[in-house]
């Protein structure tokens, strides 16, 4: 099998039993069962659904029209968020696919795309391509590519690993080029991660974590890839309107959460709701260097960190870390003894800050006894052994230096018995 048969092999259509081929049926027709309509493209039919939330419409605790302020306003704060090619910019495009497998590999289509944006009026509008029929996937990946070419930055939720590969690979298997590579691309699961890991991290469970708007009766993911076989089969389309309406509450979700990121950092840790949120931003501003902010935002992490002792001990590493680095070797002390004194302290991290101890104990304070003290705490019999080689070397010096001030000492002290003259330290 030479390379191109290979190839066709990885990138091949949809097996004959997937084949997108519409029964016909005793249900509705399509456009009345879902509200869209056909457009011609690419010498064949396609069918688009679009819908539009109003500016003054509320998707729980924030307005539609304050979604698209932000984003506006905010854009530039994106790069921050993500490792993006390029830099970002408005308008933001938001995408999110529904397939035929959540897996993905060979044999995965998406048979519906959802593009989403926001308005100048501040609106929020979704447009939705459907694989409704034989031959529709290629006017469908040309039309996302006319979508994708009007964007300036495109958003997505675990799109790096799942939605763009698989569109890229059906572009492939089409011979079209993939327009994804001429834009930044900001996955937004990554930043919600950090910024909100402690619960669900899933975007309905997000939605109503951080969104204030918890879904009723939607369609689960996994019950999504066997209406669209049921369609398939029947030619009924009633069961894909939950499946329509799924994607675009996605849509309009995925651009809330990221209006809500970008606020976090252009507005700083006062806009912060708890420690988790803090420490997030404090890494962030780490990261692109606004160590001021920084700073702050690990401090406001470490004060909002009652009864969350995970997030309070990585704050004050983070902020030792920093205070360090910027030559607050006091500061710096400071947050490993109370990095020390949080209960049940993972024992790394307590290696990690008594061995800092016990080096500005022994450099900085010039106190041996103390730095002996805390050198001594970080030896741990289930380190690696490097680690305790390195601790008893440490010892082994600060020994060698406390017996040279005691001998330094007694003959301090034998000078004075003898002359009646005490001498200079």
């Amino acid at each position: 099998m030479n390379l191109s048969e290979r190839a066709r092999s990885v990138l091949r259509t949809p097996p004959p039993s997937q084949a997108v081929h519409v029964v016909a049926g005793t249900g509705p027709g399509v456009e009345h069962a879902l509200g869209g309509e056909w457009r011609e493209a690419d010498g064949s039919r396609l069918f688009i659904v679009e819908r539009c939330w109003d500016a003054r419409a509320r998707h729980g605790a924030i307005r539609v029209g304050d979604i698209a302020a932000e984003l506006s306003a905010n854009a530039s704060h994106a790069a921050s968020l993500g490792n993006l090619s390029g830099g970002p910019a408005p308008p933001f495009l938001f995408f999110d696919l529904e397939t035929t497998g959540l897996s993905g590999g060979a044999g995965t289509y998406a048979f519906l795309i959802g593009c989403g944006w926001c308005e100048e009026d501040g609106s929020f509008r979704t447009r939705q391509y459907l694989l409704a029929e034989h031959g529709g996937e290629r006017a469908m990946l040309l039309a996302l590519a006319s979508d994708f070419s009007r964007s300036g930055t495109l958003v997505s939720f675990n799109g790096k690993s799942f939605d763009a590969p698989l569109i890229e690979a059906r572009c492939a298997f089409h011979r079209l080029a993939w327009a994804g590579h001429e834009r930044p691309h900001l996955d937004v699961l990554h930043p919600a991660r950090r910024f909100w890991g402690d619960g669900d991290c899933s975007l309905v469970g997000l939605e109503a974590q951080i969104l204030g708007a918890p879904r009723s009766g939607d369609v689960p993911g996994f019950e999504i890839p066997g209406r669209y076989f049921q369609f398939l089969r029947s030619g009924d389309a009633r069961p894909l309107a939950g499946v329509l309406e799924h994607n675009q509450r996605d849509l309009l979700s995925l651009a809330a959460l990221s209006a809500r990121l970008l606020r976090l950092v252009d507005a700083g840790p006062a806009e912060t709701r708890d420690a988790r949120e803090a420490f997030a931003l404090g890494g962030v501003s780490l990261r692109v260097g606004v160590t001021g902010q920084a700073r702050k935002a690990f401090e406001r992490a470490i004060a909002l960190s009652t009864g969350l002792p995970s997030v309070r001990v990585q704050a004050l590493r983070a902020l030792a870390l920093l205070e360090r680095r910027e030559r607050r070797f006091e500061a710096a002390a400071a947050c490993w003894r109370d990095v020390l004194d949080v209960p049940r302290c993972p024992p790394q991290l307590a290696r990690e800050a008594a061995e800092a101890l016990a080096i500005h104990a022994e450099h900085r304070a010039r106190d041996l006894p103390v730095a002996r003290a805390f050198a001594l705490k970080s030896l741990d019999g289930d380190a690696r052994r490097g680690w305790n080689d390195a601790v008893r070397h440490r010892l082994a010096r600060l020994d060698r230096k406390l017996s040279d001030e005691a001998s330094a000492g007694r003959r301090s002290l034998l000078v004075q018995a003898e002359t009646g003259f005490d001498p200079p330290a």
